[in-house]
């Protein structure tokens, strides 16, 4: 449906060149959504395969691997759409305190990515509502290091900025003025909470991003945590336990038709045609996630039988492996940490495991031994099963 102009234009001063700012009407959209038999059909299509994601999760032995490698593995999605170069390997050797083969900046911005999605899940836990405030929290830790670490972490922007383009009056969408920032998320925050009617679940998660996008509030980073707060919203509204659904890889292959969709809302109001799109990224991410954590589970009994059968199951091994499994890139205190095998045993699990072609070393700033589980690592760099 085409409802015309979502919101208005006001004159602005960016870099100094007059423009027109665009201010978003508070949602939800008027008059209300369609929601014919297609579009319908596409939204259940996307519910049932997040209720599969979602199940699936409580069947695997630790939920806690699963939400530990593709929490990295979609902050490392979400910033090289903002331009990074840095990969999985890179974060998670970076993360055991190695040299990352990537600029250090690259890696810091995705670990920091890391750093925002986990604050906002653990306060979302304490009981605090998504709201301007923990947006702005998790803003600050998004931007501690890396390459937006001069841009006002975790404050609202006090300029106006642009999107496209040399300058703001040559750009594609230019976000609204800085002193409609806090009336524009105060909507936002409402419409998360159910203010002044609830919506369904991916309705919800789909209009808020688009907003959030739109309002554009902060100097930098407004990308990366507008698609943080997709699987936030969803695990706020029960949908998922844990943010295990991300849809950075999905926005990357298809980002024309994701930055057009937005603009045809802005523009003609067709809330439809992205709802589609967004419910189809959806399904397509859960299925997505559904087949590597099975991925995962058969890698893991596959490579633990041949331990048993090529190394006659050997027990340091066997040990090492189990904890490769929630770490697939880890240091010896790490192993250490996690099931009480001393240094020795490490090193004769490693050699065993490495015999097997299951297991490579680098080593670290000072020298120290990593250790890196490789099928497991190629696994979770592949951008689709």
């Amino acid at each position: 449906m085409r409802r015309g102009l979502t919101g208005t234009y006001e004159y602005s001063i960016a870099g100094g060149d007059t423009c027109q700012a665009f201010v978003p009407l508070p949602l939800p959209p008027r008059p209300a959504l369609s929601l014919d038999a297609d579009l319908q059909e596409r939204l259940n299509a996307a519910h049932l395969a997040l209720g599969r994601l979602d199940g699936l999760s409580l069947l695997m032995p630790e939920t806690s691997v699963l939400l530990y490698s593709y929490v990295r593995k979609e902050a490392v999605m979400s910033s090289r759409i903002e331009g990074t170069q840095s990969s999985l390997a890179d974060l998670l050797i970076y993360e055991a305190d190695g040299a990352p083969g990537s600029p250090l900046d690259d890696v810091r911005e995705v670990s920091c990515y890391v750093a925002a999605l986990e604050h906002g899940r653990d306060r979302m836990r304490q009981g605090m509502p998504l709201c301007t405030r923990l947006m702005n929290d998790m803003h600050r830790r998004l931007m501690t290091q890396g390459r937006g670490r001069g841009k006002a972490p975790g404050e609202l922007r006090r300029t106006q900025n642009w999107i496209g383009g040399a300058s703001a009056a040559s750009a594609s969408f230019v976000p609204p003025p800085p002193h409609r920032l806090e009336h524009c998320l105060s909507d936002l925050e409402r419409f998360i909470n159910d203010q002044p009617e609830r919506h369904p679940s991916l309705v919800k998660a789909a209009m808020a991003h688009l907003q959030f996008e739109t309002i554009h509030p902060y100097l930098d980073g407004n990308g990366r945590l507008g698609r943080l707060l997709i699987p936030l919203i969803l695990v706020s509204e029960g949908v998922l336990r844990e943010p295990l659904l991300y849809l950075s890889l999905y926005f990357k292959s298809c980002r024309n038709d994701y930055y057009d969709l937005l603009q045809a809302v802005r523009e003609h109001g067709d809330w439809e045609s992205w709802l589609s799109f967004f419910a189809t990224a959806v399904q397509v991410a859960a299925m997505q996630a559904v087949e590597m954590t099975l991925a995962i589970t058969r890698l893991f009994t596959v490579d633990g039988a041949r331990i048993r059968r090529e190394a006659r199951a050997d027990e340091d091994a066997l040990r090492l492996h189990h904890a490769l499994f929630s770490r697939p890139v880890a240091r010896r205190v790490d192993i250490t940490a996690f099931n009480g095998q001393d240094a020795a045993a490490i090193d004769r699990g490693a050699r065993v495991l490495t015999g097997l072609g299951l297991l490579r070393t680098v080593f670290g700033t000072a020298g120290e031994p990593i250790y890196v589980y490789t099928a497991y690592l190629d696994l979770l760099n592949r951008e689709a099963p």
